[in-house]
């Protein structure tokens, strides 16, 4: 299983699993255009993606997703609660799922677990292959305990360090938006997502990808402080997913060589 990002963060988001086999989109917040584009440079057509995940119905997780799907006629799976958004109408091959769900698209064995986020009946995923466990992580407010138990015991994980909240508070946004981003059903700041990796069991852990970094609220060194003292820091390797180039592609299979070489350097 191997892993890749279009792009993370306020502006759009997307990431690519591919298995060899069964080649998934998860969330495109990005223009169709500019998606494939991406896509390309990642060495994929759309015709390639078996089907598209989609998270929840904000712009920068749906934008590009009907206008894909329909050029490509890509099964595209969701909740309800997110297919009533209109700016999902107009899907020709919606398939409707339940937080909870457990099912597979050819020889990925895909997790919708539900997190708290201002949408409408948001999910995020854990991914299964060969032996190896996938964490889709961004866009929730707080760390429950079901998110700490659902997505522990991953090999690598996508997480959200979005901001830092005195930076949230003296920046630009609107009162109302920062209420919105700094509450329970918002995003995760930098000492949250470092308290779930303190409460989950990230033992196995070794890719982690900072993700969602917001760009107004936030910077990567911010990010990568919270991580310090982490315990199982020494045996994972720590990417960052920008928004303008997300990650080139990471193969799972190789990722305890690669933190060896790492610890190495």
């Amino acid at each position: 299983m191997r892993i890749a990002s279009l792009g993370s963060g306020s502006k759009g988001n997307a990431t690519l699993v591919d298995t060899g086999e069964t080649l998934i989109l998860i969330d495109c917040g990005l223009p169709r255009r500019e998606a494939e584009e991406r896509l390309s440079g990642l060495g994929v057509a759309g015709p390639n993606i078996d089907a598209i995940l989609v998270t929840h119905e904000h712009g920068d997780h749906c934008r590009g997703v009907v206008s894909l799907a329909k050029a490509h006629e890509i099964p595209v799976f969701l909740t309800a609660g997110t297919a009533s958004s209109q700016k999902l109408s107009g899907l020709l091959r919606g398939v409707m799922i339940r937080p909870g769900d457990q099912f597979d698209i050819g020889d990925l064995t895909v997790l919708a677990e539900p997190v708290p986020h201002d949408a409408r009946e948001p999910i995020q995923f854990c991914l299964h292959h060969a032996g190896l466990k996938l964490g889709v992580l961004t866009d929730l407010g707080s760390i429950t305990p079901h998110v700490v138990g659902a997505f522990s015991g991953c090999d690598a994980l996508i997480l959200e360090f979005n901001h830092d909240p005195q930076m949230l508070d003296e920046g630009p946004y609107p009162y109302s938006v920062k209420k919105r981003v700094g509450g329970d059903f918002g995003h995760l700041t930098n000492a949250q997502a470092r308290q779930f990796l303190d409460y989950a069991d990230t033992s196995k852990l070794r890719l982690l990808f900072v993700a969602h970094i917001s760009q107004q609220n936030n910077h990567p060194e911010l990010a990568d402080a919270a991580l310090s003292g982490w315990d199982d820091l020494a045996h994972c390797q720590v990417i960052h997913a920008t928004q303008e180039k997300g990650f080139d592609w990471v193969d799972l299979r190789k990722m305890d060589a690669s933190v060896e070489i790492a610890a190495q350097a």
